[in-house]
């Protein structure tokens, strides 16, 4: 049987709720995928999209991103229809701390029952979440619990209690605090707090840290996290998880089974999932309880885009496999967390590039990956970042760049100078832009329910660096395939599996002339920097 899929296959335009400048702009008509059974599964296994807050949408002009922009772009993330391919498709938001704070970044919390004022109301939350929930999107929220802020109340009572040296108070032990006449623990920060004793702070003289071992302090945050997911709030994703008992993966393993296990008392299908920034092997103390962001497929470095840049898929493929194998061995419901870049690292539009197609392909090779991979804002229009000579984060955490007139702003301090000229609108009409390429990437995973939920088989091919793997799930099977190379490459299926694929599920082809799938019998012909996904009629 022989199936040609068009080099020049039309992507769907993005439905987005912009200003009246956006509107008009020519509608590309969306191409056909079929939707395999199981698709309407509604679970964990979904895409996130990181938004830091500040720095994405502003709806009342004080340059500053807010909850009611998050909300006027909705239409931009998930229009409701998951078969439409006319937004992004995202099917979970992870919003940075939008708690109140001093800083622009809010990871240091005064107040985790108030949203800051910069952001809007707790009411704008609720209607955020109830518009979520109604296009089968879950909303998490960034929680920072290794520390506080410095002006949190929690602190102010801490340091009371210490300048009346009453040991009683219910306040004393509820930060990590060392009497200003001893040294330092060794590898440990502490910072005077003028109260006569000295409290640890390994971030920074504004984040004191928070004492475990107190049973004061585990039983108010999980009031905090008991609050917001009483107000509708889906989950967590758990800031510098691993420095609760700093170098102690024991202890704070057992703090956050401890802790998960009372979210899910409260919500049996709770997300959670932890910033452990670690190599894998550290992953093994805290996914029993929780998953965990997988920090070594990313970056420049990482296994994500080495195999984008003209790398080993097969390499890949096998790694995919042993991860995924690991997880479930240690938890059944544990799930890969891939990303490429986030808010604390050089953006992925400076390691990828756009224009050759690489950027295309690291989307295809992480997105088309089982587990709940995550988009961090910006990313699908190529946005770039880094520290550089300034050494600051705000410089990856710039503007989303909408170009229509949203009045949103860089971060205080920041100062990047080569930022990309794509905007969504720009990209709008394009049908091989990267944000389009975005779209039919997720709506391609949405059609085969395989791919997010599957087991992991690694699949070794003679031809060298193309190749991939197949995803079983619910009694089907689908393979996903990538060519990250820029020459054409045929891989004889027959050679690998008895499978009967018979249908290339779609084609996700990186740049118009470096595209193209053919399906002849069990011979695949896979264009340059290509990837497809078989199945069975």
């Amino acid at each position: 049987m022989k199936q040609f899929i068009c080099l020049f296959a039309i992507l769907a335009l993005l439905s987005i709720l912009l200003p009246a400048s956006a509107e008009g702009s020519d509608e590309i008509p969306v191409s056909d995928i079929t939707f395999a059974p199981g698709w309407e599964t509604r679970d964990n296994h979904r895409v996130f999209y990181e938004i830091f807050v500040a720095s994405f949408s502003d709806s009342d002009g004080d340059g500053t991103g807010d909850l009611r922009g998050i909300i006027n772009r909705m239409d931009y993330l998930n229009d409701g229809d998951p078969q439409s391919g006319k937004s992004l498709g995202v099917e979970g938001i992870w919003l940075t701390p939008v708690f109140t704070s001093p800083s622009y970044h809010k990871y240091d919390v005064t107040d985790y029952y108030q949203i800051d004022p910069a952001f809007g109301t707790t009411e704008d939350l609720r209607e955020l979440i109830a518009l979520c929930h109604e296009r089968g999107v879950k909303l998490i929220l960034d929680l920072p619990l290794n520390h506080t802020g410095s002006r949190n109340a929690w602190y102010g009572n801490f340091k009371n209690a210490h300048r009346k040296n009453n040991p009683s108070d219910p306040w004393y032990d509820f930060y990590c605090w060392s009497p200003s006449a001893d040294a330092d623990p060794s590898g440990r920060r502490f910072i005077d707090t003028g109260a006569g004793v000295r409290v640890e702070a390994n971030f920074s003289d504004s984040m004191p840290e928070l004492n475990f071992d107190s049973e004061q302090v585990r039983e108010t945050v999980l009031d905090v996290a008991r609050y917001w997911m009483e107000l509708g709030v889906d989950g967590f994703r758990f800031d510098a998880a691993k420095y609760v008992f700093l170098g102690e993966h024991e202890r704070n393993a057992a703090f956050w089974a401890w802790y998960t296990g009372e979210l899910r008392k409260i919500n049996p299908d709770v997300y959670t999932v932890a910033e452990v920034w670690d190599g894998d092997a550290i992953l093994d103390w805290y996914t029993p309880c929780m998953n965990c962001f997988r920090f070594s497929w990313s970056q420049a470095e990482g296994l994500l885009a080495k195999t984008a840049n003209n790398g080993n898929v097969t390499k890949f493929a096998r790694s995919a496999q042993q991860a995924q194998a690991s997880l479930r061995s240690l938890n059944p419901e544990a799930m890969l967390i891939p990303f490429l870049s986030n808010h604390d690292m050089d953006r992925s539009g400076g390691f990828l590039s756009v224009s050759r197609g690489n950027m295309a392909m690291a989307a295809s090779v992480y997105l088309l990956l089982p587990g709940s991979p995550f988009i961090y804002y910006g990313e699908e229009i190529g946005l770039r970042g880094s520290r550089g000579g300034s050494d600051t984060d705000a410089n990856r955490r710039l503007k989303m760049r909408w170009g229509d007139d949203d009045p949103v702003q860089d971060p205080p301090g920041a100062d990047y100078t080569k930022q990309t000229t794509d905007t969504v609108l720009s990209m709008l009409p394009d049908e091989n832009s990267l944000l389009n390429h975005y779209k039919r990437v997720l709506l391609v995973r949405r059609a085969n329910p395989e791919i997010a939920r599957g087991a992991i088989e690694a699949l070794t091919f003679e031809e060298g660096k193309a190749g991939g793997f197949l995803c079983s799930w619910n009694g089907s099977t689908v393979a996903v395939l990538h060519n990250p190379t820029t020459r054409c490459v045929t891989l004889d299926l027959s050679a690998v599996t008895d499978l009967p694929f018979s249908r290339i599920a779609a084609e996700l082809k990186a740049l118009p002339g470096k595209g193209g799938a053919e399906l002849n019998g069990t011979v695949l012909s896979l264009g340059p920097l290509t990837s497809v996904v078989l199945r069975m009629d």
